[in-house]
């Protein structure tokens, strides 16, 4: 029975449909902030269709246009995923996981400041609260 487009794969599917070997997506993620699994319990890995997009562009960058690791690095840093996978897989990163560029390289400034100001509120929120109770 065949999976359905949207369903995660494990790294063996993940594998054969980048057309890499299992032990090259670890090391990749080793390398690129960017390539992000899901990883469950005992930490197997599953990887979403964005997931796939994202290794199929490491690989084409890495393998079809010549690309050294550092240089899919700093295209990335320069260019961001969008302009790393291109247009066809970038629909894919909207419709699913936005986060995945900014998760861990550091470009989700506006997220990171949002995050501040919830933490600014729940602390004055505290401090009210614990004003209240030591009456």
């Amino acid at each position: 029975m065949a999976k359905s487009a949207d369903a995660f794969r494990t790294i063996s599917e993940a594998a054969e449909e980048v057309g890499a070997p299992q032990h090259v997506l670890r090391f990749w993620e080793t390398k690129f902030a960017f390539v992000t699994p899901v990883k469950r319990a005992g930490g197997r890995r599953f990887y979403r269709p964005q997931d796939i997009a994202v290794l199929k562009a490491v690989k084409r960058l890495l393998h079809d246009d010549g690309l050294t690791i550092r240089g899919v690095q700093r295209l990335h840093t320069e260019q961001g995923l969008k302009k790393l996978i291109g247009a066809e897989a970038a629909a894919l990163i909207e419709d699913g996981d936005v986060a995945i560029s900014s998760a861990k390289s550091g470009t989700g400034r506006l997220e990171t400041s949002k995050l501040q100001q919830v933490l600014a509120d729940l602390e004055q929120a505290k401090a009210r609260l614990d004003a209240v109770l030591s009456r």
